[in-house]
């Protein structure tokens, strides 16, 4: 299962590298087969959601454009966000594409504003800063649905009124942007980029429900946590009967005591051992940290 679903997300990767290609080629854009490509993203989710989120990107994938490999991670994540939301699939469809092509106004930008790992100038981050408008432009050139419009417009827009560019508050903002505000910043956080390494998803998640400044809706953000849990599916941790395990699935009732697959245990019919943890005697202690999760993996390898 997880083969089939590894292989399905590249191929969706691989349409959002052909569609910013295509663009940045041809000044192509066809938001119907875009929109059509979200519904099946949205309904593959939602079928595979545990799955998907522990998708990791081999090398290649990961020497993309990372506007490309940004869009799709955030994808994947704002339309997981907005499942919990229980939002109706043209809801979904909105927001995906949105997600999609938020960064599209970067490639009318020079790419070393974006690509490069120098500090940038006041007058150059002022330049970077216009990518929002530059892609809601580019959006309302194509009769794209105000909704997707004003999302790729809003992205940066902060709930206490200091985003960008228009510097609006709370509910002017739309639901949409909020949403790829937040999955944006997780992505972010968890990603390498030429000037930093990447941070583990539980951090990210904790500097995330910090919520410094006000700059997030609890309500979305509430939802991510749900969503992935505190320590977000895909990571590993260390519980209180000293066993590794590896976060496979939320617990609906409680976001600290996620659905774990214990690392070197196999049942009766060869499969690997799931358990949900707890506040009593089978805890979450901590994650685990890059050179442990490198020793798990290992030891995944070998049985």
């Amino acid at each position: 299962r997880m083969a089939v679903v590894q292989s399905v997300y590249n191929e969706y990767l691989n349409f959002i590298n052909m569609l910013y290609t295509r663009y940045a080629t041809h000044k192509e854009l066809d938001l119907e087969n875009v929109s059509s490509k979200i519904k099946d993203l949205c309904i593959f989710i939602k079928d595979n959601r545990r799955y998907v989120l522990r998708v990791e990107l081999d090398l290649e994938a990961n020497n993309r454009n990372f506007l490309v490999i940004h869009s799709m991670r955030s994808t994947v994540l704002a339309i997981t966000v907005g499942l919990q939301l229980r939002m109706p699939l043209s809801k979904l469809i909105e927001l995906g594409t949105a997600c999609v092509l938020h960064e599209i106004g970067m490639l009318r930008l020079p790419s070393q504003l974006y690509l490069s790992d120098k500090v940038l100038s006041t007058m150059e981050k002022n330049q970077l800063n216009t990518h929002p408008i530059i892609s809601y432009t580019i959006l309302k050139g194509f009769n794209a649905p105000l909704s997707v419009c004003l999302a790729v417009l809003e992205h940066h827009e902060k709930e206490n009124g200091n985003g960008y560019p228009r510097r609006i508050a709370g509910s002017q903002i739309s639901i949409y942007a909020k949403i790829i505000s937040i999955v944006c910043s997780f992505e972010a956080i968890t990603a390498p980029r030429s000037y930093k390494s990447a941070s583990s998803s539980f951090e990210a998640m904790v500097e995330l429900l910090k919520n410094s400044n006000n700059q997030y809706d609890g309500t979305v953000m509430k939802a991510l946590l749900y969503s992935l849990s505190l320590f977000p599916i895909g990571s590993y941790v260390y519980l209180s009967d000293g066993r590794i395990a590896r976060v496979i699935d939320v617990n609906p009732e409680n976001p600290k005591n996620p659905i774990v697959q214990i690392i070197g245990e196999k049942d009766e019919n060869d499969e690997p051992v799931t358990v949900e943890t707890n506040d009593m005697d089978l805890r979450v202690l901590r994650p685990l940290n890059k050179s442990e999760v490198d020793d798990s993996i290992k030891m995944t390898d070998n049985t």
